[in-house]
C-alpha cells in the first residue's frame, strides 16, 4: 500500500530584490532614449494637409520656420508672426538667422541646408512671400512646406 505523504508549504513569497534594479533600467533607457522639444512654438499652427508628400532623410540639415497668429495676442497683437528657433523676429531678420543656422552645420553640409515652413492654414499669403523673399536673398535654395497628413481624393 502507498503511503501518501503530507506536502510540505511552498513559500508563497515572491523574490522582489531583482525590482529595484529593473526600475532603474528602465529610467536610464528612458532618459537616454527621449529627445525634449528643442523649441517652444509661440504661434498658433493647424497646418494644412497636402496632396503630395516626401519623407525626408538627414533631418539634422533642417531648420524650422513657423508663421502664424502669436498665442499671447495681449503683447504681440493678431497679426501673423514669424519665429524662428525660440523667438519672434521681423522678417528683416531672416537673413542673418539663416546665415547663423547655416555656420552651425558642418562645413560640408552647408549648401544642403533645407528651411522647413510651418505655415497656419489661416494666414494669407502676404507674409509667406516675404519670407520667401529674404530667404531667396539668403541663398536658401531648398525650401519646404510642412504638412501633417495627405489628403484623399
Amino acid at each position: 500500500m502507498a503511503k501518501f505523504g503530507k506536502k510540505q508549504k511552498v513559500s508563497e513569497n515572491i523574490p522582489t530584490s531583482a525590482l529595484p534594479d529593473i526600475i532603474f533600467m528602465l529610467l536610464f533607457f528612458f532618459m537616454v532614449t527621449t529627445v525634449l522639444r528643442e523649441q517652444e512654438i509661440l504661434v498658433e499652427q493647424k497646418i494644412p494637409a497636402a496632396t503630395q508628400l516626401q519623407k525626408l532623410q538627414k533631418k539634422t540639415l533642417i531648420s524650422y520656420i513657423f508663421i502664424g497668429k502669436p498665442k499671447d495676442t495681449a503683447t504681440y497683437g493678431t497679426e501673423p508672426r514669424v519665429q524662428a528657433n525660440d523667438a519672434l523676429m521681423a522678417t528683416s531678420d531672416i537673413v542673418q538667422w539663416v546665415n547663423q543656422e547655416r555656420d552651425m552645420l558642418p562645413e560640408a553640409d552647408r549648401g544642403l541646408i533645407t528651411i522647413s515652413m510651418k505655415v497656419d492654414r489661416d494666414v494669407k499669403m502676404g507674409p509667406i512671400s516675404d519670407v520667401q523673399s529674404e530667404l531667396r536673398e539668403a541663398d536658401a535654395r531648398r525650401v519646404l512646406y510642412a504638412s501633417i497628413g495627405k489628403v484623399q481624393k
